[in-house]
């Protein structure tokens, strides 16, 4: 039976808990890379075998794994992997990347003879540790076949079709999830000029319609001020213009979307485009002028 050889890269928020499970339920040997020398160091004390250059895993690898911020470290990244790479490799990208960069990295991972899927991901931090992320993957099927029991490893992999598939998948998503939150936090500042008890209110709404696994994540954040981040509001902006751009080539406006970019424009230009998504509050807070939570 062959045994594949696993890499990763990026094990930041996401990326940590996320080979992490790999490590603990494939029961195969996983090289890791990240800039971070602590990551590299915590990776090896949960069973992982980091590397201090990632073309180790790009030469050794038949499977390499990522997650990583920007377009350009995806790009170079995926780019290095297929150079040194060999024919038959699997690079799986759960980066957020825009469809149109992913679609000509798959070209040229397909000249090469090797498979690149689009695998972005959807939990937060919270879903990562558990395991029960939701994966939207494109590419071709059968290399989807071939990995599926890795992905496994980190929650729910579902097959949407041809590259960029996956990351359109992940766009819609996340313009969905962008409306969501926006609206959380208007309505948790809106709860609080009205002058209501924001943990009474939490009670009272998140086992209605509403409650959800964002909805029980979030607001309980907004409530206790806590902007740690376990999903970027800086990663999640990146998606919400690579939407918009994307709807712009298909012809089509995105007005709830706007909205969402004009409250993340605001983070940005206020210093807070790091902190978690449940910040968004801060906007309201201004507009309102009310303090939110604890």
């Amino acid at each position: 039976m062959f045994i594949m050889k696993i890499g990763f890269l990026g094990m930041g928020v996401m990326g940590f808990p996320m080979v992490k499970n790999i490590v603990n339920k494939c029961g195969l040997a996983v090289m890791g890379y990240d800039v971070v020398q602590t990551k590299k160091k915590l990776f090896a004390e949960v069973g992982g075998i980091p590397v201090n250059d990632p073309i180790e895993i790009y030469k050794q690898c038949d499977v390499i794994l990522q997650i990583l911020p920007t377009h350009p470290s995806i790009i170079n990244s995926i780019e290095h992997a297929i150079q040194y790479g060999k024919p038959g490799n699997i690079i799986i990208d759960c980066s957020s990347t825009a469809p149109d960069i992913i679609i000509d990295l798959y070209k040229k991972a397909k000249n090469a003879g090797m498979y690149l899927l689009d695998a972005p991901v959807s939990g937060g931090n919270p879903m990562a540790i558990s395991g029960t992320l939701a994966i939207m993957c494109g590419g071709d099927k059968e290399a989807f076949d071939k990995v599926k029991h890795i992905l496994q490893c980190m929650g729910n992999p579902i097959y949407t079709g041809s590259s960029g598939s996956g990351d359109v998948t992940k766009l819609v998503n996340n313009t969905i999830g962008g409306a969501m939150l926006s609206a959380m936090a208007e309505g948790y500042a809106f709860a609080a000029k009205a002058g209501l008890d924001l943990k009474t209110t939490f009670d009272a709404t998140h086992c209605g319609f509403i409650g959800g696994p964002m909805y029980d994540n979030k607001v309980p954040k907004i409530i206790k001020r806590d902007y740690e981040p376990g999903a970027r509001i800086a990663v999640h902006r990146k998606d919400i213009l690579n939407a918009k751009r994307y709807a712009h080539k298909l012809g089509i406006d995105l007005p709830m979307t706007n909205v969402t970019l004009q409250i993340m424009d605001w983070m940005n230009d206020n210093g807070y485009i790091d902190y978690d998504q449940a910040a968004l509050v801060k906007y309201f807070e201004e507009k309102m002028n009310v303090k939110v939570g604890e």
